[in-house]
């Protein structure tokens, strides 16, 4: 065996555990940020499952003023949604069921995915404890798998300003 063909082996062997190792990652990713907001849990799902009401404590209009939301459906409860259009991307985020303690979202990114995210909120004593989870199925793509690796550190910030605003907003209130 000549060096070149050693060396050309070594790469194959090398691509062939790559690309089984980016197999191997994850498939499906949660992200979830836990935080005591000073309401009952029914005025922060009431103002959850609002479309115009998830405005006053969305995390990104904090971070995009720029961003561009247009509401749709009813004003609040399952169908009730936006789009948005801003400078980390464009989609729709629907209401797709509301329990007493719960709103649960449906996120269309187009190519980048459809999440499903969710706020929920238990009794604990004078406030709640509020719990934003988001969760993804990255499919096959290798691509989509290495970025769920990131995709705690990317997301879990904003919902963490996402539960102060939450807490701000009901504060207002």
């Amino acid at each position: 065996m000549t060096i070149t063909q050693f060396l050309l082996a070594a790469a194959g062997c090398l691509a062939t555990l790559s690309v089984g190792a980016l197999v191997l990652l994850p498939r499906d990713v949660t992200v979830t940020r836990t935080a005591s907001v000073t309401a009952p849990p029914h005025q922060i799902v009431a103002l959850a499952a609002s479309n115009a009401g998830y405005q006053r404590f969305n995390p990104y209009r904090s971070t995009d003023p720029e961003l561009k939301i247009a509401l749709f459906g009813p004003e609040a409860g399952v169908g009730s949604g936006f789009r948005f259009e801003g400078k980390e991307g464009k989609g729709q985020q629907v209401v797709s069921a509301v329990t007493a303690d719960q709103v649960r979202y449906a996120i269309d990114l187009g190519p980048m995915g459809k999440p499903v995210q969710s706020i929920r909120a238990v009794p604990a004593g004078d406030h709640s404890d509020v719990t934003w989870t988001l969760e993804a199925d990255l499919g096959f793509n290798p691509i989509a798998r290495v970025m769920g690796l990131f995709m705690d550190g990317m997301v879990g910030p904003t919902f963490e300003r996402g539960l102060r605003n939450l807490d701000t907003a009901l504060a207002a209130s």
